[in-house]
């Protein structure tokens, strides 16, 4: 028997399929630098549901083993440069505090583009995902200088095109916990995030053109974690009006 939650989503799914609205949900997992168990099993979790996976990558830490082994349907975005916190006293975590010059920021991005595109070949695109999902206002207009084409933080997004040449397509739904042990957020709080953003969406409050993120860590997965993502989408991939989306889709990068 489905529990409130999972009630709740397949209704606000129904909702919007019929008012002409098809729930589009991706998939975006943070902080991938080298192959280790966790990472084998979210990309044999991919290829078994058959949902697209956009894969950030920290490119000064990736090791090249992590790269080679990545089969469909992975695609690979940056994860900022090295994933340090540079964050100065009064900031949150971050890898570019205010204090760092944009035109700084931007050079090392691009450095670090060059060198995960030359490694991750054709599953890479030019997508930046920062850590910590933050990045300063002043910074955005000169990622499409330094080589990208899109960038992807947290929450609805206020705008499909934040700069000239830039697409923006955020996560909505972490299903970590980090403020309750860093373990999982649990169903009820997961489930929520998503049936919030597509309600936002219906009501018109949230871009409605915007897929719906779910974003993880495989890194910090329980076993709780891991069930919870094969039940979404084994329901999900057989609910009417539900679509996975792959990230050069969403994109708009072929």
């Amino acid at each position: 028997m489905l529990s409130g939650a999972w009630r709740a989503l397949a209704e606000e799914i129904a909702r919007g399929r019929d008012a002409g609205l098809a729930a589009q949900f991706w998939w975006r997992d943070d902080d991938a630098a080298r192959p280790d168990p966790a990472l084998a099993r979210l990309l044999a979790l991919s290829a078994h549901a058959g949902v697209p996976l956009a894969l950030a990558v920290v490119p000064l830490g990736a090791d090249p083993g992590l790269l080679a082994g990545l089969g469909e349907p992975v695609s690979v975005l940056q994860h900022g440069t090295d994933h340090r916190n540079r964050a100065h006293r009064g900031e949150k975590k971050t890898e570019f505090p205010l204090s760092e010059p944009p035109q700084a920021a931007a050079a090392r991005l691009a450095t670090a583009r060059r060198q995960l595109e030359a490694q991750a070949g054709d599953r890479f695109i030019a997508v930046l995902a920062p850590p910590w999902n933050r990045l300063p206002e002043p910074l955005v207009p000169r990622l499409a200088a330094a080589g990208f084409r899109g960038l992807s933080q947290y929450g609805a997004r206020r705008s499909a095109e934040p700069s000239a040449g830039l697409r923006q397509v955020n996560t909505h739904v972490d299903i970590i916990g980090w403020r309750a042990g860093r373990g999982f957020a649990g169903e009820d709080a997961s489930l929520a995030a998503a049936t919030r953003h597509l309600a936002a969406k219906r009501a018109g409050s949230a871009d409605r053109h915007e897929a719906t993120g779910w974003l993880t860590h495989h890194a910090l997965h329980d076993e709780a974690a891991w069930t919870f993502l094969e039940r979404v989408f084994e329901t999900t991939r057989k609910s009417p009006g539900v679509r996975w989306r792959g990230a050069q889709e969403l994109f708009h990068i072929s």
